[in-house]
């Protein structure tokens, strides 16, 4: 587990403003990684994913529930780590060079926020260790969206 970047998005998390300590929270993901390409957000909001606060490429604006990798993982609860993209079924090409792709429900006490989107154009990018970290600043995250 990254413990450093997990340490500084506790630290970003204190800011009161929701939508600045989200945004910073973005910009700490977004400048720790290598070979990635984006990382932001899609909040539940009228019976889609919405996009929210992100670094990189424009990305989709709207997601169906249960279409793509974050509407699947919205939709099952569960991270999805996919090697390749190509060969996800249902996959949304919002950037057409992303090739690995990271995703954790944002849930905290069984309410689901939305999810936690990491992009890359390597195929197999990210391991059990960013799998590890990105579920503990989703947790975190969750609680910051919990609590208001």
């Amino acid at each position: 587990m990254n413990t450093v970047l997990v340490k500084q998005v506790k630290e970003l998390l204190k800011e009161k403003d929701r939508l600045s300590a989200l945004c910073n929270v973005t910009a700490a993901i977004f400048y720790s990684l290598d070979d990635i390409s984006w990382a932001g957000y899609y909040f539940y909001k009228n019976g889609k994913l919405q996009l929210g606060p992100f670094q990189g490429k424009v990305a989709c604006t709207s997601i169906e529930l249960g279409k793509g990798v974050c509407g699947t993982a919205y939709e099952k609860k569960m991270l999805l780590n996919i090697n390749d993209v190509t060969r996800f079924d249902g996959h949304i090409a919002c950037d057409p060079d992303s090739r690995s792709e990271l995703v954790v429900p944002l849930i905290h006490e069984g309410r689901i926020f939305g999810v936690l989107d990491i992009d890359s154009p390597n195929y197999r990018r990210f391991g059990v260790e960013e799998e590890e970290t990105f579920e503990a600043i989703a947790s975190l995250i969750s609680k910051k969206l919990a609590d208001g």
